[in-house]
Order: C-alpha cells, then sequence, then structure tokens
C-alpha cells in the first residue's frame, strides 16, 4: 500500500512529520523548517502531498510531488 501524503504538524513544542494514517511520527525536530525539508525529502521520494500545518493545525502549505491530475497549462 503507497502512502497518501506527509504532514508537518506541531508535536508538544517541537514538530513532528508524519505519514497519512500513520499511528507515530516518523522524525520529530526542534523546527518547522527543519521538518519542512525532511518531509518535503520523503514527499518527492515517494511521488505524493506534502501538506505544512501550522500550531494551530491548520493546513498552512501544500506541495504535489506526484503526478498532478490538473499540470498547469502553457
Amino acid at each position: 500500500m503507497s502512502q497518501k501524503s506527509v504532514h508537518v504538524v506541531p508535536r508538544g513544542g517541537k514538530w513532528a512529520v508524519r505519514s497519512s494514517g500513520a499511528a507515530k511520527a516518523s522524525k520529530i525536530v526542534n523546527t518547522q523548517d527543519e521538518a519542512r525539508e525532511i518531509a518535503r525529502e520523503q514527499a518527492k521520494r515517494s511521488g505524493v502531498e506534502l501538506y505544512v500545518h501550522g500550531r494551530n493545525g491548520r493546513i498552512r502549505e501544500r506541495n504535489s510531488y506526484g503526478k498532478d491530475p490538473y499540470p498547469p497549462k502553457g
């Protein structure tokens, strides 16, 4: 089963990198930037979506590293 997305989420004053559907975070780091870089590499390797959440839990950034069903025209 392939993973569908990678998330950067706040976790007790730190930041976690978590795959959708996973019970545990794959990595917990001190800064959101560090977590974003780790998650970006995972998303690129797997060809999936990356979601970066803010401290309030809401999605603040989204990037697709898979096949885009609506690619830009031009």
